[in-house]
């Protein structure tokens, strides 16, 4: 197959799991898991784009709390590189892909709505606030898709966590300093992320969800599970509400 065959099988796909064409999707990847990929990177990303068409938005996220802590607190939107994996950092480097402002929770976007959904991400003070992307993906209706990664690293889980505040969820708060893209720089107080003790469980909402609102199948070689945003926060606000440990277990 040439490339443009495998960016159209990628989009083929996709649609065919149940991406919504024109939408919004945040994508968690394990680019590995989908096998030879000839053309790299930019054949996913493209196929993605294809599948989402003129008007829809790619956003993955550029966490870089490995490269930003209270050791080294400076974070550059342009220049600070993610820690969550080969195809969102080749994304972050992009050309015309957008960052949002946050030290330790960025998200990169391009699409119809990307600057929409990107940019008050700097108006929060902990990492996944009402302005962040990760809570806005609920507004517009989005979508959460996990290429080849299996459900656990649902990092839209921590804005529903933020609304509920089980007490594992905070950590210590620390000032950062922050480089906008024009250079200017200024200081921060950021509430963080603590989850001492406790190992992730999100992917306990396939048990949660029903096939309405989780669709999966395979992309290339990765079992890929698309969840629309929407119903993911209903059942996850409801079984934190009756358990502030539902969605983790403790070490």
């Amino acid at each position: 197959m040439n490339l443009e065959e495998i960016v159209e099988r990628i989009a083929t796909e996709l649609l065919t799991i149940g991406l919504h064409p024109g939408g919004v999707v945040l994508v968690h990847s394990s680019y590995h898991a989908l096998g030879p990929v000839p053309g790299g990177a930019e054949t996913v990303v493209r196929g993605f784009l294809r599948a989402l068409g003129a008007e829809g938005t790619l956003l993955m996220p550029a966490l870089s709390y490995n490269f930003v802590n209270v050791r080294q607190p400076l974070f550059d939107v342009r220049a600070t590189p993610s820690n969550v994996g080969y195809l969102p950092e080749y994304f972050r480097t992009r050309f015309g892909t957008l960052r949002s402002l946050h030290p330790t929770h960025s998200v990169c976007g391009v699409g119809a709505r990307a600057a929409l959904l990107l940019g008050q991400h700097g108006k929060d003070i902990t990492p996944c606030g009402e302005h962040s992307p990760f809570s806005r993906l609920r507004e517009v209706a989005g979508q959460v898709c996990f290429l080849g990664c299996g459900l656990r690293p649902n990092t839209s889980m921590h804005a529903v966590e933020e609304h509920v505040v089980p007490p594992y969820l905070f950590g210590p708060d620390i000032t950062f300093r922050l480089r906008e893209p024009n250079g200017r720089e200024h200081e921060q107080l950021y509430h963080t992320h603590g989850f001492m003790g406790i190992q992730q469980r999100y992917d306990r909402l396939a048990d949660l969800l029903g096939p309405d609102a989780l669709h999966t199948g395979h992309c290339l070689h990765a079992h890929t599970y698309i969840l629309d945003a929407p119903p993911m926060w209903e059942a996850a606000l409801t079984a934190l509400r009756g358990d502030p440990f539902a969605l983790v277990d403790k070490d």
